[in-house]
């Protein structure tokens, strides 16, 4: 691991927990002064510097991503500079040899691969048993199976600020204004009764149509481009992303190109946004396609002025593997993006999502994965991309053996209503809202405790590591209202909580709450709301 001294203690448990069932294992501490201010690519250069100092390994396992930027960028760039195979959200395993089979969990999907070793497998939640260890066995360690590497312990090479590609500068902080209207002492009846007619006098029972709209603009000038990575399961995502890169370019006189490995009409591309479509041609593992964008853009007679991608799985392994080959700054899961004095500024939740940092990268190419549902939908535009395509020879590394679809990313961003589900909620209990959502015409959104589980999949995870979400009413059921999820719905128009805890955190995002167990409030509440809908 890298980090300061006390990051050690990551070390310790991790040797305690395996010590404990009969393996040799040791561990080595990347900690200097030189380190501190590593973005993403930073960090990964000085762990492949130390994996091949400390290696070879035929097996190299990460988390799926760290706890606060949650960006999943350090694994498939740590794969793309050891020139290794990769797989992200890794939730089963099953080695055979020089071969290793994976099943992985990403947003919406499950896909199965099979890899050549070596290999960087970034591992989801649940993968294995929780390797917890107490603060008394962890110092029992022994200080000899601990080793600290500096950054003159490494190969030659710019570290920590130095050799970071993106800077953090101006934050701001995300205010939450809700009424937070509440009637503490009145009995179960009457709370219902007048949160349905607040929800009534606020029209959040009222069908306002479509979310809101951005014409795509006319583009094509001489500027610079701006690249998008199409995602190939997600024509949604795809189009405002086009979208997106035509506003963009169209603030710095440039053009749009679109980067897809799948097929995609030169008719649908253009209407999107896209001035040129790229149809890439051959592998369909995500390393395959990331070999040939970087193709593609170092031909290019001037390279990209930005390239946007989604914050997926697919997403991040192809846009962090363009990164690392081509040394491009890479912001992972923007939720803006604005031009200042002819270079990008993209704003991401930092600090837990109680605050948004502008990220600004260094290199001339400047790169971004936006988060799903953040990106406003375009009005198409009557043109027709121009058309060229690029031959990919497969690494022949990674086999992609089956991707079956679980969910939709679009559910939650096209979504009136959503119900938001906490821990107070079993996976048994999920019935007892039927009548509430159908009533309402609601999907069911949850918080990460829920996913985390296992009880839903990502791509109904509603926060700062999950999804933003814009529906006119949110109803948070059985959630403790901490602000990593309440964040996720600061721009929904109206927020009707119930939990029976006078003192939830959650009363803090509400604009209306009904105080008391949802098996009891959620069958008055459909009573009054058929009602109301009358």
């Amino acid at each position: 691991t890298l980090g300061p001294p006390a990051a050690e203690d990551v070390l310790r448990e991790a040797i305690s927990w395996g010590t404990d069932r009969g393996a040799d294992v040791c561990g080595v501490l990347l900690s200097d002064p030189a380190f501190a201010g590593s973005d993403t690519i930073a960090t990964a250069r000085a762990l492949a510097a130390a994996l091949r100092r400390e290696g070879p390994f035929d097996l190299i396992l990460t988390g799926k991503n760290s706890l606060d930027a949650d960006t999943g960028q350090v694994p498939p760039q740590l794969a793309e500079l050891l020139d290794v195979a990769f797989a992200a959200g890794v939730k089963r395993l099953h080695l055979d040899h020089e071969l290793v089979d994976v099943g992985c969990e990403h947003e919406d999907s499950w896909v199965e691969l099979r890899l050549r070793l070596p290999a960087v497998l970034s591992c989801a939640e649940r993968l294995c048993e929780p390797s917890k260890v107490p603060p008394e066995q962890r110092a029992q360690v022994p200080a000899e199976l601990i080793r600290v590497l500096r950054a003159a312990d490494l190969e030659s090479g710019a570290w920590g600020t130095a050799g970071s590609l993106t800077t953090v500068g101006a934050c701001r902080s995300i205010p939450i204004q809700r009424c937070r209207r509440l009637l503490p002492d009145a009995p179960v009846d009457i709370q219902v009764r007048e949160a349905v007619r607040e929800l009534v006098n606020r029209g959040a029972l009222t069908d306002t149509g479509s979310r809101p709209t951005s014409p795509v603009p006319t583009t094509g000038g001489p500027g610079h481009a701006v690249a998008v990575i199409a995602y190939p399961e997600h024509v949604e995502l795809t189009r405002d992303l086009c979208g997106l890169a035509a506003r963009l370019a169209w603030q710095v006189q440039g053009s749009t190109l679109l980067l897809a490995s799948h097929v995609i009409s030169a008719t649908d591309a253009g209407s999107w946004g896209a001035d040129h479509l790229v149809r890439i041609v051959g592998g369909d593992a995500e390393e395959d396609v990331a070999l040939a964008i970087v193709s593609s853009l170092w031909e290019m007679p001037v390279p990209p002025w930005a390239v946007l991608a989604g914050s997926t799985a697919y997403g991040r392994e192809v846009a962090s593997r363009v990164a690392a080959a081509m040394g491009a700054g890479l912001t992972g899961d923007a939720t803006e993006v604005d031009v200042v004095d002819g270079r990008l500024v993209a704003w991401k939740p930092a600090f837990g999502g109680q605050l948004v940092a502008a990220v600004t990268a260094t290199s001339p190419i400047q790169m971004v994965t936006m988060r799903c549902g953040v990106v406003p939908a375009s009005l198409p535009r009557r043109q027709v991309a121009r058309r060229s395509t690029v031959m990919v020879h497969s690494r022949g590394r990674v086999w992609v053996q089956s991707r079956h679809k679980e969910d939709s990313l679009e559910s939650l961003s096209d979504a009136d209503v959503i119900i938001g589900v906490g821990q107070g909620v079993s996976q048994e209990q999920f019935y007892e809202l039927d009548e509430l959502r159908d009533i309402l015409g609601a999907q069911i959104g949850c918080t990460r405790k829920v996913t985390d589980a296992g009880r839903m999949p990502h791509a109904r995870q509603i926060g700062v590591t999950g999804r933003a979400i814009a529906p006119r009413l949110y109803v948070a059921i059985g959630t403790s209202g901490k602000f990593n999820h309440m964040v996720g719905t600061r721009a929904a128009g109206t927020v009707l909580a119930i939990n029976p805890d006078r003192n939830a955190l959650v009363w803090q995002y509400a604009d209306v709450g009904v105080i008391a167990r949802f098996q009891e409030a959620v069958p008055l509440l459909v009573k009054e709301l058929r009602d109301a809908l009358a």
